[in-house]
């Protein structure tokens, strides 16, 4: 199943379940999360005011934070614009909290524990998926708290436009779309990890601390070799601290989510088997192979793995998904407006304008429906 629509209902979710299986050393275990030093040395100024409700930087640096770095880890860089686009959803969400109902906020939670049970499932068990959120510096509680306000939000549009799909919707949905539901061939490793770079800058270590590092991955090697257990020998020397303590083990995951040296290497194992010792951008891996799982297609019926979900039920989500999309902008527009919502941090305003003025250029100058230009 694709990611994008896996992971929908929740922007933060996503980033953190797509942060967590993008490359074994995408997050970094630090004592204070990048957010925290930010506040500490420049305050934590309110970027957004509006009559009930106030946005922090703070806020929007935490989602931004593990977006970089998930675009880093596949060589990829955030516009400047993306900024822009997480703001005006931070503020979409609180205008919709100033009028969701006792049943929109019952909707929120329920849809929220159901995606905090699915990312458990994804990650193996709460106290693995507890670990993937430290290294991120984010606690259970704050995930939970921020996928409840977005959920909230969506049960709130879904109530105001009257937002329903239709099983016949779904069906169509589903036909359309049946290769979005081919999960692809999916990779279930240990591994080992030395760094070569510092975790907290990613500079490169003095060369005499690499090679110390390439003797000891390689003894690590023979050990294994000679039979020594990996998991253990994981969770006593591995530097990935989102898989130390499982005994290096790593969620599923396809082709393109990992760095390429580690992939293919990956890709290539059979069960139980151990790769040599892999150089990737951050260190030097040995690799054990758990198992391979199959690609296959998904019936409309069927549950998705690692999920309570149905195809169907992920289907209808698209659906009144793309039926908000249509009908939202104009319905939002108007409670910003009743809010009184401001952008008050100087740079973010003239970056806000100039993308809008830039959306309004592309409306004026697109050709009328059905004319070539």
């Amino acid at each position: 199943m694709k990611l994008k629509l896996i992971l929908s209902a929740a922007l933060l979710a996503g980033v953190i379940s797509a942060n967590a299986t993008t490359a074994p050393t995408a997050t970094v275990d630090t004592n204070a999360s990048p957010e925290a030093t930010m506040k500490a040395l420049f305050g934590d100024p309110v970027i957004v005011k509006a009559k009930n409700f106030t946005i922090k930087q703070s806020e929007l640096d935490q989602v931004l934070t593990g977006a970089k770095a998930n675009a880093a880890a596949q060589g990829q860089q955030m516009p400047p614009e993306f900024a822009i686009a997480i703001l005006n959803q931070l503020i979409t969400i609180q205008t919709l909290l100033q009028v969701a109902t006792p049943a929109d906020r019952a909707a929120g939670a329920a849809e929220a524990d159901l995606q905090y049970t699915n990312l458990v499932k994804r990650f193996g068990s709460p106290e693995a998926f507890d670990r993937q959120l430290k290294a991120v510096g984010m606690t259970v509680a704050e995930l939970r708290a921020k996928a409840t306000d977005e959920a909230t939000a969506k049960a709130t549009l879904k109530r105001a436009l009257k937002v329903m799909a239709t099983d016949d919707q779904a069906k169509a949905f589903y036909v359309k779309h049946a290769a979005d539901f081919e999960q692809p061939e999916l990779a279930h490793v240990r591994h080992i990890l030395l760094m070569t770079i510092d975790p907290a800058t990613h500079t490169p270590l003095s060369a005499d601390t690499v090679a110390a590092k390439k003797k000891e991955i390689n003894d690590l090697l023979a050990q294994i070799r000679g039979g020594a257990d990996f998991a253990t020998l994981a969770k006593q020397y591995s530097e990935d601290p989102g898989s130390k303590a499982n005994g290096g083990e790593l969620p599923e995951f396809p082709r393109g989510q990992m760095v390429p040296e580690f992939e293919s290497v990956a890709f290539s194992l059979t069960n139980n088997q151990v790769s040599g010792v892999v150089t990737s951008q951050f260190g030097f891996h040995i690799i054990k192979m758990i198992n391979l799982t199959p690609a296959k297609k998904f019936a409309y019926t069927d549950t998705l793995p690692q999920t309570t979900k149905t195809v169907a039920d992920i289907c209808k989500d698209q659906v009144e998904a793309d039926q908000i999309k249509t009908l939202a902008p104009d319905y939002v527009k108007g409670l910003r407006t009743s809010q009184d919502v401001q952008i008050v941090d100087p740079s973010l305003k003239a970056l806000d304008a100039s993308v809008r003025a830039q959306a309004d250029a592309a409306a004026t100058n697109a050709p009328a429906p059905g004319l070539t230009p």
